[in-house]
């Protein structure tokens, strides 16, 4: 039962990694790849310490060995990490790009244009 649910929660992760993989390929600038990217890695990473969760209770309940939750707490704590400087180090390339001169795909509505000009 446990086998199947960590199966899962894993193949929802690889998903979700492609998913951000296919996003760098054939989204059409830099604006719609970083986004693209980023909210699929981020939510790749849930489901992956999802399943380092529930591989980690079950052993727990099992054993009773306290390394068990120590893996559990890392990872949770590891994952709020990176849904942080995920988001951060998206916003901070796009403002970086947007100061250099990178526009937005002329699909775009770009509302930062008209306040700049």
């Amino acid at each position: 039962m446990l086998d199947g649910i960590l199966y899962a929660l894993l193949a929802v992760s690889v998903f979700f990694h492609v998913l951000g993989g296919v996003a760098l390929l054939r989204f059409p600038d830099l604006y719609t790849r970083l986004h693209g990217q980023t909210k699929s890695t981020t939510f790749g990473s849930i489901f992956t310490v999802f399943a380092v969760l529930a591989y980690a209770i079950s052993k727990y309940l099992e054993t009773g060995m306290g390394k068990y939750l120590s893996m559990s707490t890392h990872s949770v704590v590891a994952l709020l990490a990176l849904m942080i400087t995920n988001a951060t180090g998206a916003h901070a390339i796009a403002r970086a790009a947007r100061m250099v001169g990178v526009r937005p795909y002329a699909a775009v509505v770009d509302e930062l244009e008209e306040v700049e000009e």
